[in-house]
């Protein structure tokens, strides 16, 4: 949010893990984050790492102790829920914990987001479907099983 005219990360910078992530798509992240490339300066980012199985997580430490050898430039933030900070890749990682809170205001978070997800044209599009032209949106119900 420091550059509000920076583009949001693209699909390859960012891992959503959840329990059914396997072993080879934390692989093929870590191998484009870790193996220098003339990529540029991404930042990539796994999100909820703590939810990855014991399997997938010690394959994927061995992986990184591995690549992280060549490559001493990487950049890599590795999100996860401060419940499950007992679970593998939480512990592994322990030494560089930082505890991080919203710096910023919900509005301001928010304004920022409808930057970058506004469509800028309007058109006969999905985007027209959510509030105010975005081309992103939640759906939310208190009630399960109501078709959303």
């Amino acid at each position: 949010m420091n550059s509000p005219n920076q583009p949001l990360p693209t699909f390859d910078e960012v891992l959503l893990c959840t329990p059914q992530t396997t072993a080879e798509q934390v692989g093929l992240f870590l191998r484009r984050c870790l193996i220098p490339c003339s990529g540029g300066e991404k930042i990539y980012t796994m999100l909820y790492a703590d939810e990855l199985s014991y399997d997938v997580s010690c394959r994927a430490e061995e992986l990184f102790q591995h690549l992280q050898r060549c490559n001493s430039t990487y950049r890599l933030i590795i999100l996860c829920n401060c419940e499950r900070e007992h679970s593998y890749i939480p512990s592994v990682f322990s030494q560089y914990k930082v505890h991080m809170i919203p710096q910023r205001p919900l509005a301001e978070i928010q304004r920022y987001l409808q930057h970058h997800y506004r469509v800028a044209q309007p058109s006969s599009s999905a985007a027209s479907v959510f509030k105010d032209n975005m081309c992103v949106g939640i759906v939310s119900s208190k009630r399960a099983g109501v078709g959303k």
